[in-house]
């Protein structure tokens, strides 16, 4: 829990420990943490455990912030109330209104943005909707970025507003996870009441309705977050012919007497490349086999596909001094070996093989640049790494993206749903290319010109 000034919550902790209401409080905790004990099958204790770090104590801090806006018995008695009575009556004047703040809490889900790192940050209720509301949080802002969503409770104490103790950071599929078990909630309770502007779909549920929700966004954060933690092996990766992913590299020399547009021509005459770029081919496959069950069991199938299905296969990209062909297992790099050997027979040399496992791929420190890049005034660099990132993003508006129902960003402006659907998306793009360093040039760029281009940039707050 926090101990920031005004906001030390020992006295009260130490009070519910009493036997008339320790009962209540572990009542509180089962509902937080009961589903996902069953679940996986652990305790509590194991729970902090195999999390880490401090994760024990925010999620016990999360159930205990609900537990102080609850009501009990016949004489409908809230915790706060009672302990402000006696002998909360000497508490500082600061930690009485904290605690006086928490009792009328609510836990949501927030969208972040604006971020003034060790100042403030602006939260908008995915919830609820409405405008964004301006909160003044020195730590959280050190850490959080742009479009990042958190549940937390948001109080106003002393004039400002800010973010009590218990924060859980979620991703894109725990906040998938959260608004259906929200959805199924609203259902339940048969509410008729609405949100505001930008509230979440299908949640009709009152500020009371939101209150009593509040373990389940500690559930949807533990079955996002557990699987993953408590998961030894990764899951194996194959690529959509069922083939266990090992990227290849096969590199040809380029004869002595042969030149690259030789080479180029006798590329452009293979009808399974097709060219991207006067140095690039992508290697297609036939489009029946794009989306094919992995041969084993178990794993996750990698697609990688162009607009009209066709799957790809490998990579060719050709310089002054040799071929370079890329595929993503054993079988695709053998097929395109033997195709290039057959085609730029003459042309290139014998090839050597560089392989990588998926774990030696994420594991490869960067290359550092070379004398001319170190040498590069910072303005240039940064001038070419954003126009790097703008012929990136303009690809990517007529490609097909499964989080807009596999149509591409450019066919998904043309509707009302669509509109929704893309800020979501943009905002998820922006989050991920967050970079922590204000001096790398991918700091700096501008994604402003994506949401005008979609026509959703009335949609960016």
């Amino acid at each position: 829990m926090s101990a920031r000034a005004g906001h030390d919550l020992s006295g009260i902790i130490k009070w519910c420990a009493r036997e008339d209401w320790l009962p209540r409080v572990d009542a509180v905790m089962a509902e937080h943490f009961e589903p996902a004990m069953k679940a996986f099958g652990l305790d509590f204790q194991e729970i902090g455990e195999a999390l880490g770090g401090t994760w024990a104590v925010t999620l016990w801090g999360c159930a205990l912030e609900d537990f102080l806006t609850r009501r009990f018995g016949p004489g409908d008695e809230n915790p706060v109330e009672v302990y402000l009575r006696h002998p909360g009556w000497k508490e500082p004047v600061t930690a009485r209104t904290y605690m006086t703040a928490l009792r009328t809490s609510l836990m949501s889900l927030y969208e972040a943005s604006d971020i003034i790192p060790g100042q403030s940050f602006r939260a908008r209720d995915l919830v609820r909707g409405g405008e964004p509301v301006l909160v003044s949080e020195r730590t959280a802002t050190r850490t959080l970025k742009t479009w990042d969503r958190i549940a937390a409770r948001i109080v106003e104490h002393n004039g400002k507003m800010i973010l009590a103790g218990g924060l859980l950071s979620f991703t894109l599929e725990a906040s998938e996870g959260l608004f259906s078990r929200l959805r199924d909630h609203a259902s339940d309770v048969g509410t008729k009441r609405r949100g505001g502007a930008g509230a979440l779909k299908g949640w009709r549920g009152s500020e009371e309705d939101l209150r009593r929700a509040a373990p389940l966004f500690t559930a949807a954060w533990l079955f996002d977050v557990l699987p993953r933690t408590l998961r030894t092996d990764p899951p194996k990766l194959f690529n959509s012919d069922g083939d266990e992913i090992l990227f290849h590299r096969v590199n040809f020399p380029l004869a002595e007497a042969a030149s690259a547009d030789a080479v180029a021509t006798r590329l452009s005459q293979l009808a399974d490349l097709r060219q991207a770029s006067a140095t690039f081919w992508n290697w297609l496959g036939n489009r029946s086999a794009s989306g094919s069950m992995a041969k084993s069991g178990k794993g996750i199938t990698f697609n990688s596909n162009m607009e009209d299905g066709s799957p790809v296969l490998g990579t060719i990209e050709l310089n002054e001094r040799f071929v370079l062909l890329e595929a993503n297992s054993r079988a695709r790099a053998q097929r395109g070996t033997a195709m290039l050997a057959t085609a730029l027979g003459g042309l290139v040399a014998s090839p050597l093989t560089e392989i990588q496992t998926v774990e030696q791929l994420k594991a490869a420190p960067r290359r550092k640049p070379d004398d001319a890049a170190a040498m590069m005034p910072p303005e240039v660099e940064e001038k070419l790494v954003h126009e790097a990132l703008d012929h990136h993003y303009r690809a990517l508006l007529d490609e097909p993206t499964p989080m807009l129902g596999d149509v591409s960003p450019r066919a998904a402006s043309r509707t009302a749903r669509g509109h929704e659907s893309l800020a979501v998306w943009l905002k998820h793009v922006e989050n991920q290319l967050h970079v922590r360093d204000r001096n790398d040039p991918m700091a700096t760029y501008d994604f402003t010109w994506l949401w005008r281009e979609l026509n959703v940039a009335h949609l960016r707050n």
